[in-house]
């Protein structure tokens, strides 16, 4: 198979978009890149990131893949859950300490750090509205999330979040309860249960 072929079958099983990174994992010289941007087969988003004319941009799911150690979380994790009809200004996520990327901040994004034991703590994958994984927190981690961070907050965001995770059918409160005492929150967390059940 010639590299043309190659490139092509990547944005085809990509769904129209193409990472620099995975040309390099695919073995695929950055020149064809150069051939199919002349060609107007792609277009160039931002630095590392190509789409074809056609495709919409997927934003969460570009701003991951260009930094691998994210997670969607807070904010834009409620959104995610359905605990929030806010749709979020700026996306949320939250990166170990010590996690050094230069590219995050050209990136509309909230920055929340924490410790290393305690980042990949309740992460799953969520679908974006264009069908792409992404990572993101569970809702009992983002729950906890909330509530640590919740002086930082706008206060009925965070009510309405707690209100309809207790009142929805997709709720864990054992979980919630252990993330809560591993994030050292229980007490907080014991305050707002009282108050909605």
């Amino acid at each position: 198979m010639n590299y043309r072929q190659k490139l092509n079958n990547l944005i085809e099983k990509n769904d129209g978009l193409v990472l620099t990174k995975e040309l390099k994992e695919k073995n695929i010289p950055r020149e064809y890149l150069s051939i199919f941007l002349e060609e107007d087969k792609l277009e160039r988003i931002k630095r590392g990131v190509y789409t074809t004319p056609a495709t919409f941009i997927d934003e969460m799911y570009i701003i991951q893949q260009k930094n691998t150690r994210l997670i969607y979380s807070h904010e834009t994790a409620l959104y995610l859950h359905d605990l929030s009809d806010r749709d979020p200004l700026e996306y949320t996520a939250t990166v170990p300490y010590g996690y050094h990327n230069p590219y995050l901040k050209d990136e509309n994004i909230k920055v929340h750090t924490v410790k290393k034991e305690l980042h990949l703590f309740g992460v799953m994958e969520k679908e974006t509205i264009y069908g792409r994984k992404i990572k993101v927190y569970n809702k009992e981690r983002t729950i906890c999330d909330i509530l640590k961070d919740r002086n930082n907050m706008d206060i009925s965001t965070v009510n309405e979040a707690v209100r309809k995770y207790l009142t929805g059918k997709d709720k864990d409160i054992h979980l919630l309860l252990d993330y809560g005492d591993k994030l050292k929150i229980s007490s907080v967390l014991r305050k707002y249960l009282e108050m909605f059940v």
